[in-house]
Parts: C-alpha cells; sequence; structure tokens
C-alpha cells in the first residue's frame, strides 16, 4: 500500500532547500505544500506594511519554486485546525508537520493545534528549523539545573561545538499531485499595504549570503558598528521568513573559517559573525524554555520594577525628534527602510528605556509596527537585555550615551546626515554641546527644517535611572 500524503505548513519557513520541516514530512509521504493564514499571521502582517509586502514576494517565490517541481502552493484561510484538518480530510492525508515557533503565544498555540489533529486522529510533527542549532542539542550540553541557558557566554561555548545538520536533500522531497481548490497567493493589499516591490525569496537571501561572503564578511570585525558602512550581512528579514536557514549560513561561514589561508583579521571577523548568529539561537531557546517572557522580564527579582508607559517625550521618540542625532538618525531609517543598524537599534532602545524611563514593551511593540523581520521571541529577548531585566548577566544595565555612542561609531557623520535632513549641511563641528542655551541646533531659512535640542539631559536620567534601579534590585 503506498504511503498516505502528509502536509507540511510553511508559516516563517517559505523555502525549499535545507529545511528540517519539510525532511521530516517528506520521510512521512508524499507532501502537500499548504499555506495557512489565520487571524494572527494576518494581525502581524498589518502591523507593519514592508513585513506584508515582504511577506507576499517571499510567497510568491515559494510558490514558483514549487511549480518548477510540478506542485503549487495550497493557501487556505481560517483556523489552522480546521483548515489543516479539512485539507488532510479531502486527500487523506496521515497528518501534517509545520516548524516550531518560539514566543509564548505562538508556543501555545501550536500545542493547542497538535491536540485537535490528534484528536481527529491524524498526527504531527513540530520541528525545529528557524535555528542553526535546536535548543535541545544546546541543553544536552547544560550542566546547571534548570533546563537551557540563561548567560549567553557558556551557551556560546557549548553553540561553537556542536555540528550544525544539514537537510540538502531537496531531490528527495516529493509532492504531492492533488487538484486542489486554494485562495489566490496573498497580496499586499489584503493587509492594508502596497507592493513595496519587496525584493524576497530564496534566490534573493541566497545571493545576499554570496554578496556579504564575498563583500563585507572579512571586515566584520571592523564595519559592523559603523553605521555608515553597512557592513552587516542584511539577512534579518530573510532569516525571520524562513527564505534562508540558519544552518545554511553557520555552514557557509565555518567553510570560511576553516580555510588556512585565511589572515588572522578575516577570522577573527567570521568568528565575531559566527557569535552574532548564537545569539540569535540563544534568544531563540531563551524563549522555548522561558514561554513568559514575553509579557514578563526573565529576571524574576525585576519583575515588579515599575516602569513608565508614557513620557512627555516619548512622541519624540517615536517620530525620531529627540535632539539626539544618533537615535533620530536610526528610527527615521527605520520608518523609510524596515530595518535598523543593530548598534543604533540598541542606543535608541537605551534612550527610551533609561533615558524616559519608559517600558521595554513600549518600544518593542512601536517597532513591532515598522520592522520587516517578524521574530517576537527576539524582540523580546533584545529588548529585555537591553532594558536590564533579561539574560544579560551584567550586575547593572548597560547605559549607552548617545552623543559618546554617535561620536565613537559616526565620527564625520555620514549616517546621521543620510537620514536627518535637517543636519544634512550642518558643520558637524557645531553639533558639539547641544545642550546650551539655544533653542535650536541651527538656524534655518525655514522654521520647519530646524534641528531640536535634546529631549532630555542625558546624564541626568541616566543616573537618576540607575539609582532607583540599583535600590530596586537590593531589596
Amino acid at each position: 500500500m503506498a504511503d498516505r500524503p502528509f502536509i507540511y505548513r510553511f508559516n516563517r519557513d517559505l523555502r525549499l532547500d535545507d529545511h528540517a520541516g519539510l525532511a521530516a514530512a517528506a520521510a512521512r509521504g508524499t507532501v502537500l505544500p499548504l499555506l495557512v493564514i489565520d487571524s494572527e499571521m494576518e494581525a502581524r502582517l498589518k502591523a507593519s506594511p514592508r513585513r506584508a509586502a515582504f511577506f507576499c514576494g517571499a510567497v510568491r517565490a515559494l510558490d514558483a519554486e514549487l511549480r518548477e517541481r510540478g506542485a503549487r502552493l495550497i493557501v487556505r484561510h481560517g483556523a489552522l485546525d480546521a483548515a489543516l484538518a479539512g485539507a488532510a480530510h479531502e486527500i487523506d492525508a496521515s497528518g501534517a508537520a509545520w516548524a516550531a515557533s518560539y514566543d509564548g503565544a505562538a508556543i501555545q498555540s501550536d500545542l493547542r493545534l497538535q491536540s485537535a489533529l490528534e484528536e481527529r486522529g491524524l498526527s504531527s510533527v513540530v520541528v525545529h528549523d528557524a535555528p542553526a542549532i535546536a535548543p535541545e542539542d544546546t541543553a544536552a550540553e547544560h550542566s546547571s539545573p534548570g533546563p537551557g541557558y540563561r548567560a549567553f557566554a557558556p551557551y556560546f561555548d557549548a553553540w561553537w561545538d556542536l555540528p550544525v545538520t544539514s537537510y540538502e536533500h531537496p531531490l528527495l522531497l516529493r509532492f504531492a499531485h492533488f487538484e486542489m481548490t486554494g485562495d489566490p497567493l496573498p497580496e499586499p493589499r489584503e493587509f492594508g499595504a502596497n507592493d513595496l516591490g519587496a525584493a524576497a525569496g530564496s534566490a534573493v537571501a541566497q545571493r545576499s549570503l554570496r554578496t556579504f561572503l564575498r563583500e563585507r564578511a572579512a571586515q566584520y570585525a571592523i564595519a559592523a558598528n559603523v553605521p555608515s558602512e553597512d557592513g552587516t550581512s542584511q539577512l534579518s528579514a530573510h532569516l525571520s521568513f524562513g527564505t534562508i536557514s540558519a544552518r545554511t549560513i553557520a555552514r557557509a561561514v565555518r567553510e570560511r573559517l576553516a580555510d588556512p589561508f585565511s589572515l588572522s583579521e578575516q577570522r577573527l571577523s567570521l568568528r565575531l559573525f559566527l557569535r552574532a548568529l548564537a545569539h540569535r539561537d540563544f534568544f531563540l531557546q531563551l524563549a522555548w524554555f522561558n514561554s513568559r517572557t514575553g509579557d514578563e522580564p526573565l529576571q524574576a527579582k525585576m519583575r515588579g520594577f515599575e516602569w513608565k508607559s508614557s513620557h512627555p517625550a516619548l512622541d519624540a521618540w517615536h517620530a525620531g525628534a529627540t535632539g539626539y542625532p544618533l537615535v533620530d538618525a536610526g528610527i527615521r531609517q527605520l520608518h523609510e527602510t524596515g530595518w535598523m543598524h543593530p548598534h543604533v537599534r540598541a542606543v535608541a532602545a537605551s534612550v527610551l528605556c533609561f533615558d524616559l524611563g519608559v517600558d521595554w514593551r513600549v518600544g518593542r511593540d512601536e517597532w513591532n509596527r515598522w520592522l520587516i523581520e517578524d521574530d517576537p521571541a527576539l524582540a523580546t529577548g533584545n529588548w529585555q537585555w537591553i532594558a536590564g531585566v533579561g539574560a544579560d548577566m551584567a550586575q547593572y544595565p548597560r547605559i549607552y550615551n548617545p552623543e559618546r555612542q554617535r561620536r565613537r561609531y559616526d565620527p564625520a557623520g555620514h549616517y546621521v546626515r543620510r537620514w536627518v535632513s535637517e543636519l544634512r549641511h550642518v558643520p558637524v563641528e557645531t553639533w558639539y554641546g547641544r545642550t546650551g542655551e539655544r533653542a535650536q541646533l541651527s538656524l534655518s531659512l525655514f522654521a520647519g527644517d530646524t534641528y531640536p535640542r535634546p529631549v532630555v539631559d542625558h546624564s541626568d536620567e541616566a543616573r537618576a535611572f540607575l539609582r532607583r534601579y540599583r535600590e530596586f534590585a537590593s531589596l
């Protein structure tokens, strides 16, 4: 008797190559590729127009890949359990597989879906696909009490020594061929967005990786923190929607690192890039083993700490008009492109949490409106890390001086001038000493084109916050 077909539900894993979930489904029968757009997915896509455009572009690219193999992507709208059960009934499938999610709400959704399918006599398989190394694999190396790691340094040591599994067997994938009805491929307008011409899909992601390895990876140690250099990989959105796997990236970088003829500077850069990739895995495993962190701080001692929900300068922070050029440049870059340089993110988040004293969840939810990438677990992990309530093992939070960071990483003002039009023609020397009596940084022929003073005094606010943090942490 021939194997019954098996459904694979795509979500944030929109590719065919190096795919742990597809490999698991194909091991159980011919695969029916299915995309279900439920209310949760619809809400997250509607939150960010650029995210919706990227997602739709990635779905189109995935469908094109499937059609090259004689299959197509079946799209359904509605509740996950009803859509999967209905599709299984139509083709007599034995079950469904999908990639694990890592934020608390999505983990619970996965568990409910598994129970619903099993009650209908269908098998369900949930596979770790997003991280380069699965949480259970690193947890097996953990000798301290409790599941998983809470400190990054020992996690990275374990991560570094573990092999990266490969699922590079695309020719072994067998797709089911059924005449099934399905909804049209999603379009950005369904989510209140325009088609912004987003470059998405597996081919685009692979090309971006090759470009990074060829042109920027060797200088990553120097250029990664310099926002005007754009020395990062620019793969965050691709990783978020799974148009490339973290395993593919890790293996490619490890292969370069193993080259005996590479220079020590290049090896340092490649190791630092792998460290950044491991940091992503670290936050995924942290959320996997601590599913309540989306709503509360990881550090139990900081769960009662009082954050502000608002501030007179919060609107200025939202608008990129804080009077701190590096922060404003980053927020405006985010608004215009759906991405912000990683180091600038840290500085902008620091200003929100420590200079304004505003709850880290306010910043996380605001950036969710603008970012292309869609990684709730990573967003929570990073924001908690910056706010000093998460996995960072430092005794006190790392508070960034926004002006000192600009002088160090954008001394000539190239990045700021790119995104802050008011400063484009202002000599950088006049940017110093902005906390004086002048109401504006510079005069302009047009009143609306002047740059504001800082909304708060960083030194005073940072000291006051740190004093309050210390007092609470010592209780």
